[in-house]
């Protein structure tokens, strides 16, 4: 079995025009996939340069490879059973900015450049005022970003040719509005001067989009045959369904610069992406942030396997039916079409989504995916949604860590002020300090939400059952 990189296997040389924060499974499951269609079908001929947007990362192994890698697309298509296995060569360097600086910012000054697309988590787009315009780099994405634009307008002496168009895929709404709102904040902060800020407003654009595909990452239990098939001992196979939807808030003349469609791709330019946005963060990624915990706690390590379970598959039909699909506001008829859609997605016969891996940052998760619906449902219903209540409570619980009943480790996984919040919270053993504490978490909410009537009292309760019968046991208790 041969290694991967350029000395076994064809590359081909593009011209780097594409600045890509983030080497995740996602990013090269989805972009990288899509780019790579568009270099093939089209006259798009670009690369990209990645940009690992943390300390630690994963660019030493993309340039083991040098940045090969393959995407095995599994699904059914029209009918059709599909497991595909496609080569992606479109990234031509990944580089780490807080060792590589230099090489980081010298990126600005590539006359070529023209898009910068991100995925950070939900997290990445914050300001931080503790950044300095001279940090090497800014610990933030948006200070990266505004260091980046602003070395760009300084090297080619504010040509407004020389604008970059910036496509963010974090999972926020109007991601595109927050993150242009926090590059104004660095300019400010910074004093950078609005000659600046006038280039930045005219020749940039920054746009808010959305990104739908199920992407279960590194493919562990399939990976020897997979390798075998191929010949080639790739360790970043990225699995990912076949489905996938890009909605982008742009004008016709980024379309004609970004020609998707040209390569038959489902990317859509669109004056509002907000319906698009709704519609799928309440029913795909609300039901997966809740269900993840809930699964795991109940002994499920597979997203498809937690729907197909008697109590779990339940509990995951109720939340999305009877909970969330009754807080929006599209016609009825098209909201449970997409939500079986969503269904049939989730019970993918050949992806084997791991609950664990959409655990990362699950508390800034709910805020933005469930807590809104939540808000809504009381508000219309007159009731909390016990589901969506459960669902906090049971990622509270998967934050104490420990082992499962089966002995399989809890390893939650997230900011270091939300993980020293939860320590202290359960080294008290009181859960009524637990459910109080977490909620008056104005760092991760944006409010104190033991304002919510009830909220406190059923969170502690559901907390209390789970510690006392089990999670399978509490989820029967809100069914019946």
């Amino acid at each position: 079995m041969k290694p991967l990189n350029k000395e076994t296997a064809s590359k081909t040389v593009r011209p780097e025009r594409i600045i890509q924060f983030g080497e995740g499974n996602f990013l090269r499951a989805f972009v990288d996939w899509i780019i790579f269609n568009m270099d093939e079908k089209t006259d798009f001929n670009s690369s990209v340069v990645v940009v690992q947007p943390i300390d630690r990362g994963m660019v030493d192994m993309l340039n083991a490879q040098d940045c090969l890698y393959h995407v095995n697309l599994q699904g059914i298509d029209k009918g059709e059973s599909v497991n595909s296995l496609t080569k992606i060569d479109v990234i031509s360097r990944a580089l780490n900015p807080y060792t590589q600086n230099a090489e980081f910012m010298a990126l600005a000054d590539q006359p070529e450049m023209r898009f910068v697309i991100s995925n950070t988590t939900e997290a990445g787009i914050t300001f931080d005022p503790s950044c300095k315009l001279d940090d090497a780099p800014a610990s933030s994405y948006p200070g990266k970003l505004t260091q980046l634009l602003y070395r760009r307008y300084k090297t080619f002496n504010g040509d407004m040719s020389k604008g970059l168009i910036i496509f963010p895929c974090e999972l926020i709404f109007l991601n595109g509005h927050k993150l242009k709102e926090t590059i104004y904040q660095y300019i400010e902060l910074w004093n950078l001067g609005n000659d600046f800020k006038e280039w930045f407003e005219k020749a940039c654009g920054v746009y808010a989009t959305l990104v739908d595909r199920i992407v279960p990452g590194f493919p562990r239990k399939d990976i020897d045959a997979i390798k075998e098939k191929l010949q080639y001992d790739d360790n970043l196979v990225v699995q990912a369904e076949i489905f996938h939807l890009w909605v982008i808030e742009a004008p016709q003349e980024v379309a004609k610069e970004f020609p998707a469609d040209k390569a038959g791709l489902n990317v859509l330019f669109v004056p509002s992406e907000e319906p698009y946005h709704e519609r799928k963060v309440t029913l795909l990624n609300g039901p997966h942030t809740v269900l993840s915990p809930v699964a795991y706690l109940s002994g499920i390590n597979i997203v498809r396997d937690a729907c197909q379970h008697p109590v779990v598959g339940r509990y995951i039909h109720r939340v999305m039916f009877d909970e969330l699909l009754e807080t929006l506001n599209l016609p009825k008829e098209e909201l449970v079409k997409f939500a079986n859609d969503v269904l049939d997605r989730f019970n993918n016969p050949f992806v084997d989504h791991q609950v664990t891996s959409i655990m990362l940052n699950s508390f800034p998760k709910y805020q933005t995916r469930d807590l809104p619906g939540l808000k809504v449902y009381l508000q219309r219903k007159g009731e909390l949604p016990k589901g969506l209540v459960l669902g906090l409570a049971a990622i509270i619980t998967y934050y104490k860590g420990g082992v499962r009943e089966d002995g399989a480790e809890i390893v939650p996984n997230d900011s270091q002020e939300i993980m020293d919040l939860l320590k202290e919270l359960w080294a008290t053993g009181d859960t009524r300090k637990v459910a109080e504490g977490v909620l008056a978490a104005e760092f991760i909410w944006g409010e104190n939400l033991n304002n919510i009537p009830g909220l406190a009292d059923a969170v502690k309760g559901y907390l209390d059952s789970i510690q006392e019968k089990g999670m399978l046991e509490t989820v029967k208790a809100i069914l019946d």
